[in-house]
C-alpha cells in the first residue's frame, strides 16, 4: 500500500506497513484522502537527521488525527503501534511524531510525521516514535531537503511544501462521518502566512546587470557608513558631503591661499579657502578645499575652472566628497550658520546635543546650590586674603562691602577675646605671686568686678559669633 507526496522539490512515494502498524497507516491514508497535508510546510529540517511536516500551522504544536478531524478536539490524538521489527535503521523511514498526553506517559500521535535523512545514529528513536512506512521512491528529493539552508531553529529559508497527496491504494474502510472532498481545497490565509521565500520567488530578480551592480554598491556603501558611525568616524550613517565645497588638486606648490581665493572669488563669495599643507614642513600638498556661500556659485566655479591654467599648472576641480570637516565640527561642538535652516556641523540633519540646563554663554557661571548673601563668583575669583594682626590691617581683596564688615566684626571679637584671655591669665599669676610675696592676697588690684563682667561679656560674644559662623557654614554645605 503506497501514498504519493508531491512536494515543491519532487515526488516522494511511501510504502506503508499496514500489517505491522494498521492504526497509524489508517490515520495517514485517511488524512491524505482529506487533503489535510496539502500545502503543509516542512517546518523543521535537521541536517543528516530528520525532516518534519504535517502541521498546518507550521509551528510544531498543531495538527490532529483523522478522528479529531471528524469528531472534534477530544479525539485529536490516537495511540499508535510500536512494532518491535519497525526500527529507525535506514534513510527514508517514516514515523509519526509522538507526544505524551497525560501524567502516566501514554504515547499518542496526531498528524505530524517526519522522514529520516540518514542511516545511522537513529536507534534512540526506537520505542519513542511510531514507524509506519518507508520511502520507496524519491531518495534524491530527501537529499535536496537535507542540503537546504536553515536558521538556528532548523526552519528552511526557502519554503518546502507538500503540494498534493495521492493515495495509490486504500485497504481500510472509511471511519464513520468521513467525507472526502471532491477537489483539493485552497490554502487558508494562516497557511499562506507561514512561508518565508516561496518556491517560485526569485532571490535575484531579472534586472539589468548595471542596475543590479549599482544597487549592490549602494548597499555596500550604506553598510560601510553604518560601520563608520559605530566606530565614531561619522556623526551618522546618512550624512552627505556638502554641495557648496570644491576640491581643487594639481596645484603648483608656489600657489598661495590668497591667490587661489582671489581667482575663485570672481564666481561668488567664498567662505573659506584652504590649501592643505604638511604638518611638519608646511609645504603645500598641491590640493585645496574652497567653500562658497551657496550651491549655485559653487557649480558655476566648477564648470569654469576645471582644467584652467593657474601658475603653469592645469587644475582639476571637482565637488568635494569629504565629510571630515563636518565630523570635526560635530566632535568639537561648533555650530555653523546654515541660512534659514537649522542644523549642526554644516549639515541640516545634525543637531547639537543639549544637557539638562539651558544653553548659556561662555561668560556665564554656575552658582552653588545653596542660598547665601554676596557674590560668590567675585569671592572665588578674588586674590588671597591679607591679614595682619600686628598692625590691625584688615584689608581684603575679596569683593563685597558686607563681607568686609562681617569679617572686621569677627576680628574685633577675636582680638577682644584674646586680650581678655591673656589679661585673665596674667592677673591670675600676679594674684598668686602677690599672695606668696606679701601675703596680703590683694587680688582686687587686678580682678575687680568690672573686669570680670567685661571678660564674661567678651566670652559670650565670642561663643555667639562662633555659633553663627558655624550655622552659616552648615547652610552653605
Amino acid at each position: 500500500m503506497s501514498v504519493l507526496l508531491e512536494t515543491s522539490l519532487g515526488d516522494i512515494v511511501i510504502d506503508l506497513e499496514v500489517k505491522k502498524a494498521p492504526r497509524a497507516c489508517l490515520n495517514f491514508i485517511k488524512l491524505c484522502k482529506l487533503k489535510y497535508y496539502n500545502f503543509c510546510l516542512f517546518f523543521k529540517v535537521g541536517r543528516n537527521f530528520t525532516a518534519q511536516t504535517g502541521d498546518p500551522t507550521a509551528k510544531g504544536a498543531g495538527g490532529q488525527s483523522v478522528w479529531g478531524a471528524i469528531g472534534g478536539e477530544s479525539h485529536r490524538f490516537f495511540p499508535p503501534e510500536f512494532h518491535p521489527k519497525l526500527k529507525h535503521n535506514q534513510k527514508g523511514t517514516v514515523s509519526f511524531a509522538s507526544v505524551s498526553t497525560d501524567a502516566d506517559g501514554v504515547v499518542a500521535a496526531g498528524s505530524q510525521f517526519f522522514i529520516t535523512l540518514t542511516d545511522t545514529h537513529l536507534d534512540y528513536l526506537d520505542g519513542k516514535q511510531a514507524v509506519f512506512g518507508r520511502v520507496a521512491e524519491g531518495l534524491d528529493v530527501l537529499d535536496q531537503i537535507n542540503d537546504v539552508m536553515c536558521d538556528d531553529g532548523g526552519r528552511p529559508y526557502r519554503d518546502i511544501r507538500i503540494k498534493h497527496t495521492i493515495v495509490l491504494d486504500d485497504p481500510f474502510p472509511d471511519p464513520d462521518g468521513f467525507r472526502a472532498p471532491s477537489r483539493s481545497p485552497s490554502p487558508t490565509p494562516d497557511m499562506l502566512k507561514t512561508g518565508r521565500i516561496a518556491e517560485d520567488e526569485e532571490l535575484f530578480p531579472d534586472i539589468p546587470a548595471e542596475e543590479l551592480e549599482q544597487k549592490q554598491r549602494a548597499e555596500e556603501a550604506a553598510a560601510r557608513a553604518l560601520t563608520l558611525e559605530i566606530l565614531g568616524d561619522l556623526p551618522h550613517a546618512d550624512i552627505k558631503p556638502p554641495e557648496n565645497v570644491l576640491f581643487v588638486c594639481k596645484l603648483n606648490p608656489v600657489t598661495r591661499d590668497e591667490d587661489l581665493e582671489l581667482i575663485f572669488s570672481q564666481f561668488g563669495k567664498i567662505v573659506s579657502c584652504e590649501i592643505i599643507r604638511d604638518k611638519k614642513t608646511g609645504d603645500s600638498l598641491s590640493y585645496a578645499f574652497i567653500e562658497f556661500e551657496n550651491k549655485e556659485e559653487c557649480e558655476q566655479a566648477y564648470f569654469k575652472m576645471d582644467n584652467a591654467l593657474v601658475d603653469d599648472r592645469r587644475l582639476h576641480v571637482d565637488f568635494s566628497q569629504s565629510v571630515s570637516k563636518l565630523h570635526h565640527d560635530f566632535m568639537r561642538g561648533n555650530r555653523r550658520p546654515l541660512g534659514d535652516e537649522d542644523g549642526f556641523g554644516g549639515s541640516a540633519e545634525l543637531g547639537k546635543r543639549r544637557k539638562y540646563r539651558a544653553d548659556v554663554d561662555k561668560d556665564d557661571h554656575y552658582e552653588m546650590v545653596f542660598e547665601r548673601e554676596g557674590d560668590l563668583h567675585d569671592e572665588k575669583g578674588g586674590s588671597s586674603i591679607k591679614m595682619s594682626r600686628d598692625n590691625g590691617d584688615s584689608k581684603r581683596s575679596r569683593g563685597g562691602e558686607g563681607y568686609d564688615k562681617d569679617d572686621q566684626k569677627r576680628r574685633r571679637v577675636d582680638d577682644r577675646y584674646d586680650d581678655g584671655y591673656r589679661r585673665g591669665e596674667s592677673d591670675g599669676r600676679r594674684s598668686e605671686g602677690s599672695r606668696r610675696e606679701d601675703g596680703r592676697g590683694d587680688s582686687r588690684k587686678y580682678l575687680d568686678r568690672d573686669d570680670d563682667r567685661r571678660r564674661d561679656d567678651d566670652r559670650r560674644g565670642y561663643k555667639d559669633d562662633r555659633r553663627d559662623r558655624h550655622e552659616g557654614s552648615s547652610r552653605r554645605r
